[in-house]
């Protein structure tokens, strides 16, 4: 018998769930289940992506410095202190892997990404589950629940899978009153979606305890590359990249990242799409039966009077070749996460939600 053991944490990891993308027996399912942009990237990323396959035996740039200046340019920021990684998931897992181990606590809301509790895990740190106030962040409980042991306090603002977000005001506050050896993490995966949101960067700009995340695979349509990056101050920064591998985005990665965020005019064009349909959604599943709390991100929660009529409301989606999010491992069994698509898939669902709830009740 082997005497091969992991580090103590690991094998107590449920394994992460992504979405669903087939239903057995069902051709050319609509799948509403990973918060995708139904109008993929933009024409200008798929024209770098396609330029950059002349130089795949070339490594990538180590240092990302086009990208992290583009997106210092858009947004108005520090390329100094910008860091990119695989998707933010890797982001999450450095601050994790460089302020978190044994005997330290990590602290996500009861509803929160399910990476911070494995990233925690992951280097022998102990997550803390706060709740959350009707599926809204709460400030109260977080800094109730901060204790010596307490290294990052991580909250996704819009919170994924609840679709809601607290105020700036409310994060100064959480900000303000965080132990001073305490770093609070912003995931702003979803920050692109909220009109004159800037996803916490004056905060990072004003403060020492504070970073951000965001992802170029929801608004951008680059889910399939993975790239992310990360901004706080210079001397997190510092530490994250001694953690980084140097080689850690692909370079086609790096030059569709580029031309994506560069091409604003797409991404506006898809915001709009999305704040549409949202709303559309929201209302006509409200119709039927079902509501859901006003949705800042690209998905609604869709709340179902039992766990029993959530799941078979979704059996009965999937027969219909749609495929939503089960989201009884963030603690909502009674809910279901639908994207938000285009139009047709919108219409397509709600409809079959419609159909569903006149027999179900």
């Amino acid at each position: 018998m082997s005497n091969i053991t992991p580090q103590p944490g690991i094998l107590d990891i449920t394994l992460y769930q992504g979405g669903a993308a087939h239903v057995p027996g069902v051709a050319n399912a609509i799948k509403l289940s990973s918060n995708e942009n139904p109008f993929g990237p933009s024409e200008a990323a798929k024209e770098a992506f396609r330029k950059a396959s002349y130089h795949l035996h070339r490594y990538p740039s180590s240092d990302h410095a086009a990208l992290r200046e583009a997106i210092g340019e858009v947004h108005g920021l520090d390329p100094e202190r910008i860091l990119c990684g695989n998707g933010s998931d890797e982001i999450i897992a450095f601050l994790c892997q460089a302020y978190a181990g044994p005997g330290d606590e990590v602290i996500h809301t009861e509803h929160g990404f399910g990476m911070y509790r494995i990233s925690a895990m992951a280097n022998g740190a102990t997550p803390v589950e706060v709740r959350e106030r009707e599926r809204v962040t709460d400030v109260d409980a977080i800094l109730a629940a901060c204790t010596p042991a307490t290294k990052l306090v991580f909250i996704a603002n819009p919170n994924n899978p609840t679709g809601t977000m607290i105020g700036e005001g409310e994060i100064a506050r959480l900000a303000d009153g965080l132990p001073d050896h305490v770093l609070l993490v912003l995931d702003g995966a979803y920050a692109e979606y909220v009109e004159g949101y800037d996803g916490g960067a004056a905060l990072v700009e004003a403060r020492q305890n504070v970073v951000m995340t965001r992802t170029f695979s929801k608004l951008y349509g680059l889910g399939g590359l993975r790239i992310g990056w990360g901004y706080g101050p210079a001397h997190v920064m510092n530490v994250l990249a001694r953690v980084r591998g140097p080689f850690n985005l692909s370079s086609a990665a790096l030059a569709a990242a580029e031309a994506a965020i560069r091409d604003t005019d797409w991404a506006e064009k898809c915001r709009e799409g999305n704040t549409r349909w949202r709303g559309w959604l929201a209302e006509a599943l409200a119709e039927h039966g079902v509501p859901s709390d006003t949705s800042l991100a690209n998905f609604i929660l869709a709340r179902f009077a039992s766990q029993a009529e959530a799941e078979a409301c979704d059996e009965h989606l999937k027969a219909e070749g749609l495929i939503v999010r089960r989201v009884a491992g963030y603690n909502l069994p009674n809910c279901l996460r639908i994207t938000i698509g285009d139009e047709a898939s919108c219409r397509r669902v709600a409809h079959a939600v419609g159909q569903f709830m006149a027999t179900a009740r």
